[in-house]
């Protein structure tokens, strides 16, 4: 099933702006105010969303430096001691369920997670969600930046001997270089892990039961899996998190400056 395009995110938004300011325009009433800030939101993502597809089908096509980049990520993993990827596709190549289990998982599960993670947060945690939303705003904007800068994944480097899975059981989701959903050349930073990342730490962090715990599994499974396809470095999912990390601070002081102004402004009015 193909993803919505640019046009149709962006008739979606412009439904959810005109719904909006109906209700708004309407007499207040119950239902009105249950869902005028779902289409708030629901125009705010789907905008969101069209802005990303069109940057993704910007006619980037030029692999200049990427395999260089590549090999440069994997000294630099080798001169930290971390377990390289090969290794990490050998074990699940030598168990086959396991390696069709992480060729489906990175084709098929992290944008559904995403979905349900999102509408969970705002029917539930409607005071936090828009504190992860903007952290997912920053890893998606961070992710789309840094794509200029071209970086092959492991699975693209001959000497390191990866097996293309996607090939062998299935379940592909890239064509040629620069265009469709995916790129082949945007291994920096790993999408899959910074919205793992949001899905992860954002249950853990608004949830309360047992159940958190085993969506908190949800990043390391990404990580391992996204290693394990040969589509990233470890690196690639490092950055990603960090930038998720990054938008959730900014996002923190600047909501902090504005309590503080608010409480300023009203201690000066009494």
């Amino acid at each position: 099933m193909p993803w919505p395009s640019w046009e149709q995110a962006g008739v979606a938004c412009l439904v959810s702006v005109i719904a909006w300011l109906v209700l708004r325009w309407l007499p207040p009433s119950r239902v009105g105010d249950a869902i005028l800030p779902a289409f708030r939101e629901f125009a705010l993502i789907s905008g969101l969303y069209g802005i990303w597809r069109l940057a993704r089908m910007l006619p980037i096509t030029h692999e200049s430096g990427a395999l260089d980049r590549a090999r440069e990520i994997d000294h630099l993993q080798r001169l930290l001691h971390l377990p390289t990827e090969i290794s990490m596709q050998h074990f699940v190549v030598n168990h086959e369920w396991l390696a069709r289990f992480v060729n489906a998982y990175y084709a098929i599960v992290h944008v559904p997670a995403l979905i349900a993670f999102l509408v969970w947060a705002f029917v539930r945690h409607r005071d936090l969600y828009p504190h992860w939303r903007n952290g997912l705003v920053a890893v998606t904007a961070g992710c789309l930046l840094i794509r200029f800068i071209r970086v092959a994944p492991p699975r693209f480097v001959d000497e390191l001997g990866f097996v293309d899975l996607s090939s062998r059981f299935g379940l592909g989701v890239y064509g040629d270089v620069g265009t469709g959903v995916s790129d082949q050349f945007a291994a920096m930073p790993s999408i899959h892990v910074g919205w793992a990342a949001v899905v992860a730490l954002g249950t853990f962090a608004m949830a309360s039961g047992w159940w958190r715990w085993l969506v908190l599994l949800h990043l390391p499974v990404t990580v391992f899996v996204v290693a394990a396809t040969g589509h990233h470095w470890w690196l690639d999912g490092i950055v990603a998190v960090a930038l998720m990390a990054a938008g959730l601070v900014i996002d923190s002081r600047v909501r902090g400056r504005r309590a503080a102004r608010r409480t300023s402004e009203v201690t000066v009015e009494v």
